[in-house]
């Protein structure tokens, strides 16, 4: 394992229904806010620049294609800022029902997609499954990301652990009623694995739900190190270290 440190900013974002340019601009907030706190890398929830509405997701949807305005914009940032970017919306399908989708910008320039492989049920009406598994390289370090539904598949973690990744990262919805359940599956995963599990999480309603916040941290025994006060817009920052956690704290 490295001794490098890697920064995460996981925002708990208030999103706004089916409104790109409102969400993008809370996105570009939260950016410059998690890079004044040093963050390597800031991640939204799941679906963060359109909000679970899984309804208008095949209207909503974005061309996998780094050249979309929204995905340069969030692209200049990252590069402005010197972090990773993970944010949120449907993917077109070719024709077929869209994709739930992250794009992972990076400070060079680079951008890349990730789609969710494993779907709650009933998102299948509306969003198609992917079949790709998905790690990114910061400061050294592996770094698996799930959306949502895929950390309750055991096979989505049994793949990152056995592609090596050291921090499994999850940008999801999760209710109050579903935050001690899977906060439970979460815990699991860390101590099974052996690596770090961060979550970051919906503060607001958004498709019916509405997310309970409380964005945390297990590390690789399970525990749980940190989770944010509350359901407030806002950041957790975590830095984890080659022997574990080296710190968190919240930031509104």
């Amino acid at each position: 394992m490295q001794n490098r440190t890697v920064t995460f900013s996981l925002v708990q974002s208030r999103i706004e229904k089916a409104d790109y340019s409102r969400n993008l601009q809370i996105h570009l907030e939260g950016i410059k806010a998690s890079a004044e706190h040093k963050a390597d890398v800031v991640v939204f929830p799941e679906l963060s620049l359109t909000g679970y509405e899984l309804p208008d997701a095949s209207r909503l949807a974005l061309v996998k294609n780094s050249e979309d305005q929204v995905f340069r914009t969030l692209s200049q940032a990252a590069t402005e800022h010197n972090l990773v970017v993970v944010a949120g919306c449907p993917i077109q399908n070719d024709g077929d029902k869209p994709f739930i989708g992250a794009v992972i910008c990076f400070p060079n320039g680079r951008t890349e997609f990730y789609l969710k492989q494993y779907l709650h049920e009933g998102e299948d009406q509306y969003c198609s499954a992917a079949d790709q598994n998905y790690q990114f390289d910061v400061n050294g370090y592996k770094v698996a990301l799930a959306v949502c539904a895929d950390f309750q598949n055991p096979m989505h973690s049994e793949d990152a652990a056995t592609a090596g990744s050291d921090i499994y990262l999850v940008s999801a919805l999760i209710t109050g009623n579903g935050y001690a359940p899977d906060g439970e599956v979460l815990s699991g995963i860390a101590s099974r694995h052996q690596f770090p599990v961060l979550l970051s999480n919906y503060v607001c309603e958004s498709g019916g739900l509405t997310g309970c916040g409380k964005s945390a941290m297990w590390d690789q025994s399970g525990k749980q190190m940190f989770s944010a006060e509350g359901s407030e817009h806002g950041l957790v920052l975590c830095t984890i270290s080659h022997d574990g956690l080296a710190g968190c704290f919240e930031a509104g």
